[in-house]
């Protein structure tokens, strides 16, 4: 893709923050959105040692129209936006009779919605220009999932769910891809509600000791992107076990992956031994 103006929701932190630098050194003109000023600062120092041209706003992405602002922001003053990167999100574990209806809502709310309302928001004018991309941050648990996680399972399944139907309805002037990372070294946890110890621990501990970080992972959706693709995959382990769900009976699925995470578990004890 021919460099341009992105705007990335989330995008002072973690994933958000490493495809912000990836699109910069590019070329592109990056437009931050993020709750977080402090770390927004962090991030435009980070982009303006790279000689990238940035920008950073106050978007929180369950409100329609700081998404509004941020586009509206990008059309005066950088003559529109080229691409949206929908990144932020949060993450939710525990058994699901465990669950409240307060924190499904939250995350609906941040890994749903937020998406939809970043898509409505700029797809109208990607269709008046007559280009444009779309990315929307998704993860494996929207394809094979995860126990103790329903609610994250729920709405990064949606995402997925989301981007494939707007690939069916949008003019193919309009770029649409999903990315669909398995665990990497992030801040993801600091946001994490959690309804039982078991369920924290193991998302600390898949989270912490990942042998990648957002910075790789960044590099392979930016590729990825730039490929054309739709899915993108990071990870190889994980792709094979979508494989295996899409090809195998259920039953014979559950008792390979069953396998695979025996296996996993003892590669994890011999490294930590």
């Amino acid at each position: 893709m021919t460099p341009g103006n992105v705007f990335i929701t989330g995008g002072a932190s973690g994933l958000g923050q490493a495809l912000a630098k990836q699109y910069g050194r590019a070329g592109w003109r990056v437009c931050i959105g993020d709750l977080s000023v402090e770390r927004c600062d962090e991030t435009m120092r980070a982009l303006e040692a790279l000689g990238a041209t940035a920008h950073a706003l106050a978007c929180d992405v369950t409100r329609e129209p700081d998404l509004e602002s941020a586009a509206r922001w990008m059309d005066e003053h950088w003559g529109g936006a080229d691409m949206i990167i929908n990144n932020a999100g949060v993450a939710q574990v525990g058994p699901l009779k465990d669950v409240t209806l307060k924190d499904w809502r939250w995350i609906i709310e941040i890994n749903m919605l937020g998406v939809v309302r970043g898509c409505k928001v700029f797809i109208p004018r990607f269709e008046e220009q007559g280009h444009g991309a779309i990315l929307n941050i998704a993860s494996m648990a929207g394809l094979t999932h995860m126990p103790r996680s329903a609610s994250y399972n729920a709405t990064k399944s949606a995402v997925i769910a989301i981007s494939e139907t707007l690939e069916l309805e949008l003019d193919p002037s309009i770029q649409v891809s999903v990315a669909c990372p398995a665990f990497f070294r992030t801040n993801l946890t600091e946001s994490l509600r959690a309804t039982d110890s078991r369920g924290e621990k193991m998302v600390n501990k898949l989270v912490g000791h990942a042998r990648v970080g957002a910075d790789e992972i960044a590099e392979k959706i930016f590729q990825g992107v730039e490929r054309g693709d739709f899915h993108i995959l990071t990870h190889p382990d994980s792709e094979k076990v979508w494989w295996l769900k899409r090809l195998l009976p259920h039953k014979l699925y559950l008792k390979a992956l069953s396998t695979l995470q025996e296996r996993a578990a003892k590669r994890r004890a011999g490294r930590s031994s």
